[in-house]
Parts: structure tokens; sequence; C-alpha cells
């Protein structure tokens, strides 16, 4: 079995490409940062990742999230092998991306110093930029207002 579950920080903003033919596929390449639970005098206190990911969560990634963003992403590791223009074999691994998600609220990413992230509701997003404004309450959370079960898309 191969799957790995990481929750860290975006350290660049991600680079997406669209591969060329018939039907385009987008493509983000994004490398996270995450802390090392236990660390000793001189070991680093972060591992980094590049991670890839494809098609639509290629696009989630490409519109949702850049550089400080906390995520929870899901997917398998694979070998990244290849020969130098010298002659030497370089080893290193990638995470290939299945699923992600944001890990903290979009006001607690405010707070980062390396940037937050935005959501969408007043710009096109999730719910077409209808969704109402969030409160002013800071909790990380929005009013919802009365009858609008009526206008989503599930019960």
């Amino acid at each position: 079995m191969n799957k790995v579950i990481l929750m860290g920080r975006l350290t660049r903003d991600p680079e997406v490409r669209y591969s060329q033919g018939a039907s385009q596929t987008s493509v983000a390449r994004f490398s996270v940062a995450v802390d090392r639970r236990f660390k000793r005098e001189g070991e680093p206190d972060a591992d980094f990742f590049n991670c890839t990911c494809f098609g639509k969560q290629a696009e989630f990634v490409e519109r949702y999230l850049h550089k400080g963003t906390k995520v929870v992403l899901c997917g398998r590791i694979q070998n990244d092998n290849y020969t130098n223009k010298d002659g030497q074999m370089v080893y290193s691994v990638r995470v290939m991306v299945d699923e992600i998600e944001f890990a903290e609220s979009k006001n607690a990413s405010a707070g980062n110093n390396d940037g937050g992230y935005n959501n969408g509701y007043n710009n096109g997003g999730f719910g077409g930029g209808n969704a109402p404004a969030a409160s002013g309450a800071g909790d990380g959370f929005m009013n919802i207002p009365d009858g609008i079960d009526e206008e989503l898309p599930f019960n």
C-alpha cells in the first residue's frame, strides 16, 4: 500500500501548466513544509515535500492556494529519479496528490505572515458569488440567512 497524508504550508505559490493536445489537462506543482513533531539539536524544524496534482485538483490549487496556505493532502509517493547532465543519478520523491483541503479558516490564515487564502465567496468562486458576506464576528464562520435552504442543491 502506498498512501501518505500530510499537513503543512505551501512554501511558494503553485506552478500550474496545461498539457497540449485535444483535451488539455491542468498540472499543478507546489511544495509543502511539514513541521517535525520532535526534533533534535541541529536537525531541521520541517521537512519539505514536492507535490503534483492534475485536473480539477490542479484547478482548485491554482485558484485558491498560495504561499503560506495551510493544507491537508492525501496521495501517494512516487519516485522522481533522473540522471543529471554530469551523468550522476539524482534520487528524489514526489507526492502525487489525490485529495487536498484547507487546514485552517480564512481568518486564521490571514494572521499568518506568509499569506492567507481567498475562499472565493464574493468573487465568483464557490456558490457563484451569491453567498452572503462573512459576519464580523471574527470566528471564521459566516452567517447563513433564513430561507437559503431552498437554494441549496442538496437536502
